[in-house]
């Protein structure tokens, strides 16, 4: 692909999201950008054909970011040419009581997309080591563990040694995993949140329990370098892409989802003679009529 982006974004190493970009700064403009999402959602729809029929290998496509920075648009602009019925969204909110009583992997578990096809988390068992982490009296829900007092420095190198375990044993049986982390500014999700009071039909993207989550602004950004830092492997690799500017997100996100999916070497399925033969009988069958 030209103007390929998605190597440029890869997590190596350890990230300082401090130091990280949050907006595009090079030459191709909206308008370009535009035109290879376009002609990129050709080439996902094409490969996702590939998964399905290859029907051997799935794609798991994490999201995570702050509120605001464009995870819904991104998913309804990236996938929004590919067959459905190939392809499932799960957004995961705050947990219910019933997924409270399962220990903190089981919902995402069981959201797993099959063999042959897509699935993409809005949000994911990363909330458990993000916000659980900001506000740790969250953990209580799970009726583990009796005061905050527990959650020490040994209980946070438990869960992303279990997420990285999680992550491994998915990787090992057929399933390619991409994380991705739109990195916003606070004054680009300051724009955003103001655009949803200020436009009527926006209204109901507000919610008032953003504000005082955008208020621990450093301390989210301090565990999710942590996070990402504890937890990025080469069959799980993280990608912090610039988020200011959506049109750029969706770029780069496009390219490294065909990316992975190429590198997956899918293959149609071969017929033998004997189903070849029954081709070309059924060929002459209809042909006939």
């Amino acid at each position: 692909m030209s103007d390929n982006f998605s190597d440029d974004f890869l997590i190596k190493g350890n990230v300082s999201i401090k130091n990280s970009e949050t907006k595009y700064k090079g030459q191709l403009t909206e308008q370009d950008g535009e035109k290879i999402l376009a002609q990129e959602k050709v080439q996902l729809r094409k490969l996702q054909e590939k998964l399905y029929a290859d029907g051997s290998k799935s794609l798991l496509i994490i999201l995570q970011a702050m509120d605001a920075a464009g995870k819904d648009s991104l998913i309804e602009h990236v996938f929004g040419g590919v067959n459905p019925q190939g392809c499932e969204v799960t957004s995961f909110k705050t947990p219910n009581s019933s997924e409270y009583a399962h220990d903190f992997l089981w919902r995402q578990a069981v959201a797993l997309p099959e063999k042959g096809k897509i699935g993409i988390f809005n949000r994911s068992h990363y909330e458990s080591v993000l916000v659980c982490k900001v506000h740790p009296e969250y953990n209580l829900s799970e009726k583990v563990w009796k005061n905050t007092e527990e959650f020490d420095e040994q209980f946070w190198k438990k869960r992303y040694k279990s997420i990285r375990n999680f992550e491994k044993h998915l990787s090992q049986n057929g399933t390619t995993i991409i994380k991705i982390f739109l990195n916003i500014s606070p004054k680009e999700q300051k724009k955003r949140l103001l655009d949803r009071i200020n436009e009527e039909d926006k209204n109901w993207k507000f919610s008032l329990g953003d504000m005082p989550e955008r208020a621990l602004w450093d301390q989210y950004m301090k565990v999710y370098e942590e996070a990402i830092n504890k937890t990025s492997k080469d069959h799980a690799p993280w990608f912090a892409i610039p988020a200011d500017d959506k049109w750029f997100a969706r770029v780069a996100a496009i390219q490294i989802i065909i990316d992975a999916l190429e590198k997956m070497n899918l293959q149609y399925p071969e017929m033998s003679e004997e189903e070849l033969k029954g081709l070309q009988g059924a060929k002459k069958q209809l042909e006939s009529e």
